[in-house]
């Protein structure tokens, strides 16, 4: 396997397990997405214990679909080398892929990072990323009443899982997990894992930016009465997927790997000028940003309307305010940058935590772009392959910077599903055991 299996080919495979294993697998279709797509999970395993396994609840990260697959395997073939992958402790229900209309608008993302060459460029031309209301995992903390969320909120309910899994990649970075509640044996066997196969284990993290973080790469949900949330993401977060289980006493990881991983992720020296690199960033996020919407704005009115098109809807969210949402998110660790050897070094503003803000800042106006470029490459507007060009030469250039500042490295597809296979096991013995 050296590309990553489209949601048609899991489905196939999935299928195939069960012919293979009649009496261990089970598939069963659990809801449908709002265009009407099968939503489906593999079950694997009797025991009385459940282990909830999500995979592609963002639809650009493509990895999920073969660890689901690799995990499913594990537990059918009676791998009883611990507790958690014997079927007869543990029932694994695997959710194919949460979010299949995302999933087609991202279809071409296993093609375009397949064979030799792979590049940024090639990822973000094909990448989707629906906007946070139509995510299934966070369109509870926005309001939205979702199908593909509430199929997953019932299987929840039904199943009770001692683990929830969501399955994540990153574009660019090292491996970590994020947590609902504090697992305290997981650190050491997920260093080992990220160790084994060279990957590293990225310290600091703008997903988790002011959660507590008791061990390198793991990050655990402040409680609730906590300011300290995600970096530019809601305090109501208690209402989404991740935080369903705690209603059972089971507890959520977020997985995450990474496509590329960066010459920096886990250093931990103390960055030179944090303040300056942290202004320049922010520079960064926001003049790219206007660059994009400057582009957008020009073609406006030709462009499909938002109500008929998702990646529309994407650009009006970002161009509205995303961009300087996330720039701000970073004032307070400005300030503490800015007070310097009064409050010591965080290791949010060491080389690592500093490299984590720049894929942050060089990401968002690349995904806009590659959403805005397809859209005008389908745009039948005298207009459009003018725009095209000036857009694509941005392009082209920012992605060309993003893999030289940061020393991209392509973490080959079977480690990235290894890493994250290993990572949700030892989660899950650790979850059993607790």
């Amino acid at each position: 396997m050296h590309r990553y299996p489209t949601v048609a080919e899991v489905t196939e495979s999935a299928r195939r397990l069960v012919s293979r294993f009649p009496g261990t697998c089970r598939l069963r279709r659990i809801g449908t997405s709002r265009a009407g797509r099968p939503i489906r999970m593999l079950s694997v395993g009797h025991g009385p214990r459940h282990v909830l396994v999500v995979a592609r609840p963002h639809s650009d990260e493509p990895v999920g679909g073969a660890t689901a697959l690799a995990l499913a395997r594990r537990v059918a073939d009676g791998d009883r080398r611990s507790g958690a992958t014997d079927p007869d402790t543990v029932t694994w229900d695997i959710v194919l892929c949460l979010d299949p209309d995302g999933a087609a608008l991202s279809e071409g993302l296993e093609a375009a990072t397949a064979g030799p060459g792979h590049t940024l460029e090639h990822y973000y031309r094909a990448a989707y990323r629906p906007v946070a209301a139509e995510q299934p995992e966070w369109a509870p903390i926005e309001g939205r009443r979702l199908p593909e969320s509430r199929a997953l909120f019932d299987v929840i309910e039904e199943s009770r899982p001692v683990l929830q899994c969501s399955l994540h990649s990153v574009d660019a970075g090292g491996t970590w997990v994020q947590l609902t509640r504090g697992l305290p044996g997981l650190a050491a066997p997920f260093r080992a894992v990220a160790a084994t196969l060279g990957v590293p284990v990225q310290h600091g993290t703008y997903d988790a930016l002011y959660w507590e973080n008791p061990a390198p790469g793991i990050h655990v949900l402040p409680p609730p009465d906590s300011t300290a949330r995600l970096a530019a993401g809601s305090e109501n977060i208690g209402l989404s997927t991740w935080c369903a289980p705690q209603r059972y006493g089971g507890v959520t990881a977020i997985v995450e790997v990474p496509l590329w991983a960066t010459g920096t992720a886990d250093d931990l020296s103390p960055h030179p000028d944090p303040a300056g690199a942290l202004r320049e960033l922010s520079g960064l996020v926001r003049e790219g940003g206007r660059q994009v919407t400057a582009v957008f704005d020009k073609a406006r009115g030709f462009l499909p309307p938002a109500e008929d098109s998702a990646p529309r809807r994407v650009l009006e969210w970002m161009a509205d305010d995303l961009y300087d949402l996330v720039a701000d998110s970073w004032a307070p660790l400005l300030r503490q940058a800015d007070d310097g050897p009064r409050t010591g070094t965080s290791p949010r503003l060491t080389a690592a935590g500093v490299s984590a803000l720049e894929v942050v800042a060089r990401r968002q106006p690349l995904r806009a772009a590659g959403l805005l470029l397809r859209l005008l490459r389908a745009a039948d507007d005298p207009a459009a392959p003018g725009l095209r060009h000036e857009l694509d030469e941005l392009f082209t250039a920012w992605c060309t910077e993003f893999e030289s500042s940061l020393r991209l490295r392509w973490v080959p597809v079977p480690d990235q599903v290894e890493l994250q296979t290993g990572t949700v096991l030892a989660t899950a013995q650790c979850a059993l055991e607790s």
